[in-house]
């Protein structure tokens, strides 16, 4: 199963390289259920793998100027404060068990696969919905909107170890106006410094298999090289409903799983 999990993980890079998102929706169901990882430690490992492999990539969009740094500044700020928030004083303190219901205890992993499988269903709509795009230059950039969305990606970041780029992208296109080739390559940086200011942030909490984890992520790395020389042939808009589709399918599969074959 471990093969299978490596070269699944190619998927996650491709997914960042291609729409600039996905990554951490894919992460988290591969190492728990295909490499057998707790929930509350592949949010720590989903951090790591995405923040490397979204920094491998961002490196290219800077090198073609494709990243808004401005954008990203006001985007990221707020994230990176809300995410060392969470990951180093919260988290930490969520008991194993944390609440019952008659005779049903909620435990701490049951609930981040819960809310991650929600937030899943939540942004495959996003993905399959098709949108219009209209550039305009005289357009006002809403950056009170990109505050309050890096706040609540910084949020979901500390909690679930998402990167949060399904909520990125859309924000940098209809807030930030940002065309999608700049909205990938600036989704990129923000996603990395998100997830790798978390995994630092939680990294003396957890018991960490480094081999593993670094292995993981060169294929994922690989990947997200994959995705970009196919969105150089492909577009993204094009592949983004597909994507999508998958992602729903994979969010009601973790749904089901965890609700009734537990």
């Amino acid at each position: 199963m471990q093969i299978t999990g490596f070269i699944l993980g190619i998927l996650i890079g491709v997914s960042l390289g291609l729409i600039g998102s996905g990554g951490s929706i894919l992460t988290i169901p591969i190492l728990v259920y295909v490499m057998y990882i707790s929930p509350s430690i592949a949010t720590t490992y989903s951090l790591f793998i995405v923040g490397v492999s979204a920094l491998a990539g961002s490196l290219k969009g800077i090198k073609d100027k494709l990243l808004d740094f401005k954008t990203a500044i006001y985007f990221g700020l707020p994230s990176i404060i809300s995410i060392f928030i969470m990951r180093k004083y919260l988290v930490p303190l969520l008991p194993n068990i944390l609440f019952k219901i008659g005779g049903f205890s909620v435990s701490k992993d049951f609930f981040i696969m819960f809310v991650f499988a929600v937030l899943m269903i939540l942004a495959s709509f996003a993905m399959i919905k098709k949108t219009t795009f209209i550039e305009n230059d005289n357009f006002e950039i809403d950056f009170k909107t990109i505050i309050f969305k890096g706040i609540l990606v910084g949020i979901l970041t500390g909690f679930l170890g998402v990167g949060g780029g399904f909520l990125i992208i859309p924000t940098l296109l209809f807030s930030a106006r940002l065309p999608m080739k700049k909205a990938v390559a600036t989704s990129l940086i923000i996603i990395s410094l998100n997830s790798l200011i978390g995994f630092a942030s939680s990294v003396n909490n957890t018991q960490i298999e480094w081999r593993f984890l670094v292995e993981f992520t060169a294929f994922s790395i690989v990947g997200i090289f994959v995705g970009m020389l196919i969105s150089t042939k492909i577009s993204n808009e094009k592949l983004k409903p597909v994507f999508g589709w998958f992602v729903l399918i994979t969010g009601i599969y973790i749904l089901t799983k965890e609700i009734f074959f537990k």
